[in-house]
C-alpha cells in the first residue's frame, strides 16, 4: 500500500461535523437554516446520506428529535442557527432535560472574534442552556469537531440520558480550511463514567425484603424504558405475582391489558394504584424518581412502606423520599441479577399474605375501576374518544400527545401494552409537543399508525408544522378534543375558583377541518358518540396524508380520579361530588 492511502481525508469543519453524523449513524437532522451555520448546511446539500429536515419553527426541530429518541432508545439531532434560532430550540431542551431524553442539539454561534460583542443574532448558548442540559460543549477548533461529536453522542446516551449542546462559532466552519478527520471508534472521559451494574449486596438486601413482604408493589417509571428493561420487569412481577404501576413517563414498561396491572399512579392516577401505594408495607421502585405528581405531600406519603429505590443516577436517590435500601445501578442489569437471586433464595413469597392484598386490591378496583359519568348520550365524553382509539387501533399505535386534560385521558383510557409506545411530555409539561413529536415518531416509524392527541388549545402552538407533514408527506392522525376551553385550566377554575374562567375560554377557534384542508390535508369533524366509530376507522384508513379529527367533547367533563393538594396518596377527588 501507497503512504497516500494511510493519510486521513482532508475535511472543513463544516464538512466534519455532517460526516461525524454520519458515522455516529445518524440519519435524519431536524432543523431551521439561518447565517451562522449556512457552512453546515451546505456540507449537508453536498452529501446525500445524512438527510435534513426543513421544521416551520426551531421548537419543533427539538420535539421531532425529542420523539425520535423516546420511540426509538436513540439519540435524535437538531441544527438551528444562533441567536433567535437557538433560543427557539430551549423549550424543546427543556422538555427532553426533564424527562431525561438523549438528545444533540446543534446551535450556531456568531463568529468567535465576536463572541461578547453583542453581534448580530449572537446569544450566550452555552450560559443559557447549562441548567436545562446534561452537557454543552463549545467548540474552539474546527479538528476537534469528531471527537466533540463522538463524546456528546456518548454523553447523551449513557447513564442517565439528557440532552448535550454543542455550540459552534461560525468561524469554526469555514468551507475553505481543511483539517484531517477520524471519527473515533470510542471515547473515553476520566470524569464521566457511568456505573454499569448494581452493588450485588444491595440487591441481596432488596430481594430478602421483597419476599417477606405482606403488601408489596411494583412502582415503575420512565427509567425502565429508557433502560430497556421491559422484559425484565415483566418476568419479575410474574415471577412474584405482584401488582404494578407506571407513572406517566413508565406506561407501556408493563402491558396496560395484565392482569396485575393496576393503573397509572400520582396526581390523576387510578383510586386502585394510589390506594395501593399508599397502603402497601414495601415499594419497589425502579426507573422513577418520586416526583410531586406522584407523591403529593412527601410527609404523608406511604407511612408503612419500606422502600427500595433502583436509579442509574444516585442524585434522583433519597431526593425527594428516604429510601430504606438504595440501589444505583441501570435497570436492566439489576433487575437480571435480582431475578437471579430470588431463584436462589431459600426465602419464598408468603402466598396467603398476597392472596388477602390481591383481594383488597380487587375492590378497590371494583370501587372505581376507571368509571366516567355517561348518562347523557348527546354529548361526546373524551374517556370514549380515547376508549374508542384504543379499540380502532388494536392498542397498538404510537400516541403523542399533547399538554392538558386530553394527555390525561389518553394516559388513563389507552392501553399501552408496548414499552416506546406513549410518547408525551411528562416533566416540563410542554404544550405544542404533540404534532411534532409525531412527526418524528411518522418520519421515523413510516408504516406505523402514530396518532397526536391534543386539544384545541395545544395545537395551536405548533400547527404551522402541517406545512411540514406535506413536505415531507407524514401521515400522521390529530385527534383533536375540542372542548372550547383549556380544559385543565379551566378544571382548576371549576374547583378553585368558584367557575370564573379567567382566560381559559378558547374564542374565535380556526375551522379546524378546513384549515388542514388549506394545509393540503384532510379534515374530519365527529360531533356525536353514534358516529365517533366509524369515523375513526375512517380516518385511520387513511395512509397518504394528515387527517385531522375534530372531535366536539363535553366542555363540562373533568378528569378524575384527582390527588387533593396537600394530601396523602389516598386522598383523591372521585368525581365533582366524590371525596375519598
Amino acid at each position: 500500500m501507497t503512504q497516500a492511502a494511510h493519510e486521513p481525508e482532508m475535511l472543513s469543519g463544516g464538512e466534519m461535523l455532517i460526516r461525524s453524523l454520519k458515522d455516529q449513524g445518524v440519519e435524519f437532522i431536524y432543523g431551521y437554516p439561518g447565517g451562522a451555520v449556512l457552512h453546515i448546511y451546505d456540507a449537508i446539500h453536498n452529501q446525500s446520506d445524512v438527510k435534513h429536515i426543513l421544521v416551520r419553527h426551531e421548537q419543533a426541530a427539538t420535539h421531532m428529535a425529542d420523539a425520535y429518541a423516546r420511540a426509538s432508545g436513540k439519540a435524535g439531532v437538531v441544527l438551528v442557527t444562533s441567536g433567535p434560532g437557538a433560543t427557539n430550540a430551549i423549550t424543546g431542551i427543556a422538555t427532553a432535560y426533564m424527562d431525561s431524553i438523549p438528545m444533540v442539539v446543534i446551535t450556531g454561534q456568531v463568529m468567535s472574534h465576536l463572541i461578547g460583542d453583542d453581534a448580530f443574532q449572537e446569544t450566550d448558548m452555552m450560559g443559557l442552556s447549562r441548567p436545562i442540559v446534561k452537557h454543552n460543549i463549545s467548540v474552539r477548533d474546527p479538528a476537534d469537531i469528531p471527537t466533540i461529536v463522538k463524546k456528546a453522542f456518548y454523553i447523551a446516551e449513557s447513564g442517565r440520558p439528557g440532552p448535550v449542546v454543542i455550540d459552534i462559532p461560525k468561524d469554526m466552519t469555514m468551507p475553505n480550511e481543511k483539517f484531517p478527520y477520524e471519527y473515533p471508534d470510542r471515547i473515553k472521559m476520566r470524569s464521566y463514567n457511568p456505573v454499569k451494574k448494581g452493588h450485588s449486596g444491595q440487591i441481596r438486601k432488596a430481594v430478602n425484603a421483597l419476599l417477606q413482604a405482606k403488601r408489596p408493589i411494583i412502582y415503575s417509571g420512565g427509567g425502565v424504558i429508557l433502560g430497556k428493561a421491559s422484559k425484565e420487569l415483566t418476568q419479575l412481577a410474574h415471577q412474584l405475582n405482584y401488582p404494578v404501576t407506571n407513572t406517566l413517563m413508565g406506561l407501556g414498561a408493563f402491558p396496560g391489558t395484565d392482569r396485575q396491572f393496576i393503573g397509572m399512579l400520582g396526581m390523576h392516577g387510578s383510586y386502585e394504584a394510589n390506594m395501593t401505594m399508599h397502603n402497601a408495607d414495601l415499594i419497589l421502585a425502579i426507573g422513577a424518581r418520586f416526583d410531586d405528581r406522584v407523591t403529593n405531600n412527601p410527609a404523608k406519603f406511604c407511612p408503612d412502606a419500606t422502600i427500595i429505590h433502583i436509579d442509574i443516577d444516585p442524585a434522583s436517590i433519597s431526593k425527594i423520599i428516604q429510601a430504606d435500601i438504595p440501589i444505583v445501578g441501570p435497570v436492566k442489569p439489576v433487575l437480571k441479577e435480582m431475578l437471579e437471586q430470588i431463584e436462589q433464595s431459600k426465602l419464598k413469597v408468603d402466598t396467603d399474605a398476597l392472596g388477602l392484598w390481591w383481594e383488597q386490591i380487587e375492590e378497590w378496583r371494583q370501587r372505581h375501576g376507571g368509571r366516567y359519568r355517561s348518562d347523557d348520550s348527546e354529548k361526546m365524553k373524551p374517556q370514549h374518544v380515547i376508549e374508542t382509539l384504543c379499540k380502532v387501533t388494536n392498542g397498538d399505535a404510537y400516541i403523542c400527545s399533547d399538554v392538558g386534560q386530553h394527555q390525561m385521558f389518553a394516559a388513563q383510557y389507552y392501553k399501552y401494552n408496548k414499552p416506546n409506545r406513549w410518547i408525551n411530555s411528562g416533566g416540563l409539561g410542554t404544550m405544542g409537543f404533540g404534532l411534532p413529536a409525531a412527526m418524528g415518531v411518522q418520519l421515523n416509524y413510516p408504516d406505523a399508525a402514530v396518532v397526536c392527541v391534543t386539544g384545541e388549545g395545544s395545537i395551536q402552538m405548533n400547527i404551522q408544522e402541517l406545512a411540514t407533514c406535506k413536505q415531507y408527506q407524514l401521515p400522521v392522525k390529530v385527534l383533536c378534543l375540542n372542548n372550547g376551553y383549556l380544559g385543565m385550566v379551566r378544571q382548576w377554575q371549576d374547583m378553585n375558583y368558584e367557575s370564573r374562567y379567567s382566560n381559559s375560554y378558547v374564542d374565535s377557534l380556526p375551522d379546524f377541518v378546513a384549515l388542514a384542508e388549506a394545509y393540503g390535508h384532510a379534515g374530519i369533524r365527529i360531533e356525536s358518540p353514534d358516529e365517533l366509530e366509524a369515523k375513526l376507522t375512517e380516518a385511520m384508513a387513511i395512509t397518504d396524508k394528515v387527517v385531522f379529527i375534530d372531535v366536539q367533547i363535553d366542555p363540562d367533563e373533568h378528569v378524575y380520579p384527582m390527588a387533593v393538594p396537600g394530601g396523602s396518596m389516598a386522598d383523591m377527588f372521585l368525581s365533582k361530588t366524590e371525596r375519598t
